[in-house]
């Protein structure tokens, strides 16, 4: 195999299997490991073989396709029509969560604009890449194996509220970056018709409406969303892996491990501690929320870079350095949740 091909592969496989040798000297990691590499390991997979295999990208689009249009939302209908409509309106929890996510992106964005010497198209970006988790292709598999089926309402409003806000923020700062040449009315239809068309918007609508009329699916529609469920999440983190592999890292910007840092280590201790101080949201709501900030930069940081023309190359190299670095901060997250060595109240008097 040539070296130009190995080379790139080297580091994350050497992580992927440094963490299997300490879950092997370290039984007690065994349990967290068994939970987070299946994960980060399909990553790595579809990573490699997009590496590996000549294939032409535009065979991902109809993976993508599947992923958004058909699986995910499949899996949003399932979960959420089972789940109490009382859980869905927690006002509370979604404003806290939107507000620490708020944070996250204009902290990210004002160093974006530090770095970028006042270029607010690409702080937007950047800001999105702080502040952005990977909701929608890691996230619900990833907290319903950690944390069982009650976080899927928590899953699910984090998603729909993160989704409103950056759907609405970035082309409202792309029109003042001068990015996006269209009126106010414009750029406001734009921003609602994002958020109402988006499949997994509007499978969560259709499953709260179905779980207000107790409505169930015949059994073969039923056997139909189950088999989608199940293939969302592979199918998902596969395509994140050959997306990324396929957007080779070309070098490394000075903001970017701030960028990271803020993504990775700032925004899910920042949801902790809100929701610490707020009240009592249980442990299952409240790890869902730090699990779903902890995710690296979602693969929509390059689609809206690529969208406007702006920090498109940056924007894949914090995908792939993020996702990297991710394999260690969210392993440690699930470490600290399955051993419950911290309580999920930070505020907590022993």
């Amino acid at each position: 195999m040539p070296r130009r091909v190995l080379a790139p592969l080297a580091r994350p496989v050497l992580a992927f299997a440094g963490l299997i040798g300490l879950g092997l000297a370290v039984p007690a990691l065994a349990q967290v490991l068994d939970l987070a590499l299946p994960f980060f390991g399909l990553i790595l997979l579809g990573f490699c073989c997009g590496r590996i295999f000549e294939a032409p990208e535009q065979g991902l689009q109809w993976m993508h396709l599947f992923v958004v249009y058909v699986a995910l939302p499949a899996l949003f209908f399932n979960l959420i029509a089972v789940t109490p409509l009382d859980e869905l309106a927690n006002v509370k929890f979604v404003a806290i969560t939107t507000l620490a996510t708020m944070i996250a992106y204009f902290t990210s964005f004002g160093l974006g604009l530090f770095a970028s010497k006042g270029h607010v198209g690409e702080a937007t970006i950047q800001g999105v890449g702080g502040a952005y988790s990977n909701v929608g292709y890691m996230g619900p598999g990833l907290t319903l194996a950690a944390l069982g089926t009650q976080s899927a309402a928590p899953t699910a409003l984090i998603f729909v509220c993160d989704s409103i806000f950056f759907f609405t923020i970035v082309p409202l700062l792309m029109g003042v970056a001068g990015a996006q040449k269209t009126r106010l009315r414009d750029t406001a239809f734009l921003v609602v018709k994002r958020i109402v068309t988006h499949p997994f918007n509007i499978a969560t609508a259709l499953g709260i409406a179905a779980g207000y009329a107790h409505w169930q699916p015949p059994v073969a529609i039923g056997k139909i969303l189950t088999l989608l469920q199940n293939a969302s999440a592979p199918v998902a983190l596969f395509a994140m892996g050959v997306t990324v592999a396929l957007r080779p890292l070309k070098r490394v910007s000075g903001e970017m491990p701030a960028l990271i840092a803020i993504k990775l280590v700032a925004h899910p201790l920042l949801v902790w501690a809100l929701l610490s101080a707020a009240g009592d949201f249980g442990r299952i709501w409240t790890f869902t929320a730090v699990l779903m900030a902890s995710l690296p930069p979602a693969l929509n940081v390059f689609v809206m870079a690529s969208q406007y023309q702006v920090y498109v190359e940056r924007a894949s190299g914090l995908i792939l350095i993020g996702t990297i670095c991710s394999v260690v901060t969210v392993t440690g997250l699930l470490f600290v949740i399955a051993f419950g060595t911290v309580p999920y109240n930070l505020f907590v008097i022993f």
